[in-house]
């Protein structure tokens, strides 16, 4: 889990970016010169963080913690900010957003996931009203979730904001307390795309990945599968893993340069990779267990001094060291 001071430190660095405005990369097709505006204007609630999606989950963050750990001093201004941001008004604007033309790829999947991951730890706030703020938000997105995911033949196994099995992680979080047919629809997809995979080649990192295509799939079988049909797939999958192999997944990456916003992707794979090792150590157990979890701390502390070095990583980093402290 994790401790009160770290909590403290994650929030530090959430709040002094999800209201900073710029800089700001929109995720906009603009239909005509009217629609050339302010980020703050077309989106009321998550214009802050450079980009709307990192904006989103660090109000997840934001929540998160508060909830771990309420007595934190950063409590009160959380809960401020919150009440400002997270209002009908707010996020009926953003709804509105999506009714424009030409917005069916805003932010698929990845945004669309961590909506509804927002909207999961809203609710678990009771009555703060947040939940009931988001709740339109979310299942527009979990309609589009269910529209797309039936339309897509082949899943998308990148290591950057596109991936499939990453969304589908959040999906099923959020769908078990509040969709079952989507939860149903989620595994029955996870299982017929991820199912027959056998002799992960694990080519990776890529120069700009924050995810492990691999272990990130892998993850999100551990949570389809029941713990028995989990490792036998896993033998499949990744058949020398108690070896330490392949020796790419267990090595952490270097960043070179984290001013630039592709490299410093480096950091959160590091960070998304302990994640994925805590959390499939969690189903094992002897050496491999030992093996895991001690990979995972290699790659946890490889990134965790640098969340806040440089704004390229500041504005989402310490989403994913949560993440990864949440599996410990």
């Amino acid at each position: 889990m994790i401790d009160a001071n770290t909590a403290s430190r994650f929030a530090r660095i959430a709040l002094d970016h999800v209201g900073r405005e710029y800089p700001h990369k929109l995720d906009q097709v603009l239909m005509g010169s009217a629609d050339v505006q302010l980020p703050r204007a077309l989106h009321p609630a998550f214009y802050g963080s450079f980009d709307w999606h990192s904006c989103v989950h660090g109000w997840w963050l934001l929540l998160m913690v508060l909830r771990l750990h309420p007595e934190l001093a950063e409590a009160g201004e959380i809960v401020a900010r919150a009440d400002a941001t997270l209002t009908p008004a707010n996020i009926a604007a953003e709804c509105a957003y999506l009714e424009r033309p030409g917005t069916g790829g805003f932010e698929r999947p990845y945004g669309w996931a961590w909506a509804l991951a927002l909207h999961l730890e809203a609710e678990r706030h009771g009555g703060a009203g947040w939940g009931e703020a988001l709740y339109p938000l979310a299942h527009a997105f979990a309609d589009r979730f269910r529209e797309h995911l039936p339309r897509l033949t082949y899943p998308i196994c990148t290591g950057t904001h596109g991936n499939t099995a990453f969304a589908l992680l959040l999906v099923l979080d959020w769908a078990e307390a509040n969709a079952p047919d989507l939860a149903d629809l989620v595994a029955l997809r996870a299982i017929e795309w991820f199912g027959p995979d056998r002799n992960a080649s694990a080519w990776e990192p890529g120069g700009d990945d924050f995810l492990s295509p691999t272990l990130t799939e892998a993850m999100l079988m551990a949570r389809i599968y029941d713990a028995e049909t989990f490792r036998r797939w896993l033998d499949g999958y990744l058949p020398d893993l108690a070896a330490g192999e392949p020796t790419t997944l267990f090595t952490p990456a270097i960043v070179s340069d984290r001013s630039d916003g592709k490299i410093a992707h480096l950091d959160g794979l590091n960070l998304s990779r302990a994640w994925a090792w805590r959390t499939m150590a969690n189903t094992l157990d002897g050496a491999t267990r030992v093996l895991l979890r001690e990979t995972a701390d290699a790659h946890e502390a490889a990134a965790l001094p640098h969340l806040a070095q440089d704004y390229a990583g500041e504005h989402w980093l310490a989403t994913f060291a949560l993440l990864a402290r949440l599996a410990a």
